[in-house]
């Protein structure tokens, strides 16, 4: 009797139209296209120079940013102690009125021009006495009375408006930007005197 051999799944031929198996750890093509949008092109400076050069050049950038940042009074670029609602509404509430202690510097220097400015005989004595007699202790009166004043509004409708909130330095704080040229405050002034908006800079 002929015995039967038996065919095995090995010994049976593979056809060309199936997959062929990907290897071990090979990426598949969506992988391999999603790891190369992935990757940046990396060009390292050539020398020192050049690297200090590129380093300059983020500094001038980001001092840009911060800067056009704090000009917008944008709470991330500014100070600490221009930071939070309380302070932004003590610079927003004295930004919108005219206030005598603002004409504090300009009214320092007119008196300081008189003085120096030559008069005829008797009356270079007689405007000097006017002057350092009433001018200058009047405007220190308007000037303590209005910081006074701003200090204690100021900090009672803080209050008022931001329950909870920490109101140390608030008054001293409006007190002091109140005594400032309104051109020279920083953070720049959001509101005109009267309360409009500040027109963007075109």
């Amino acid at each position: 009797m002929f015995r039967r051999t038996q065919t095995t799944a090995d010994d049976s031929p593979v056809s060309a139209t199936d997959p062929k198996p990907a290897g071990k750890g090979r990426p598949t093509p969506k992988r391999r296209d999603a790891e190369g949008r992935r990757r940046q092109p990396v060009t390292a400076p050539k020398n020192r120079k050049e690297a200090y050069k590129n380093l300059r050049d983020r500094q001038a950038a980001e001092r840009a940013r911060a800067r056009e940042g704090m000009m917008r009074g944008d709470e991330r670029y500014l100070p600490a102690r221009d930071r939070g609602p309380v302070r932004r509404f003590a610079r927003d509430w004295v930004d919108s009125r005219r206030l005598v202690s603002q004409y504090f510097l300009p009214f320092s220097l007119a008196i300081l021009l008189l003085t120096w400015i030559p008069f005829p005989g008797a009356m270079q004595g007689q405007v000097a006495a006017a002057v350092i007699g009433i001018g200058w202790p009047i405007m220190m009166l308007g000037v303590l009375f209005t910081s006074i004043w701003v200090s204690w509004k100021v900090k009672r409708l803080a209050a008022e408006k931001f329950p909870g909130e920490s109101l140390r330095g608030v008054g001293f704080y409006a007190a002091m930007r109140a005594l400032q040229i309104r051109k020279l405050r920083f953070p720049p002034p959001q509101f005109l005197p009267g309360g409009q908006p500040v027109p963007p800079k075109k």
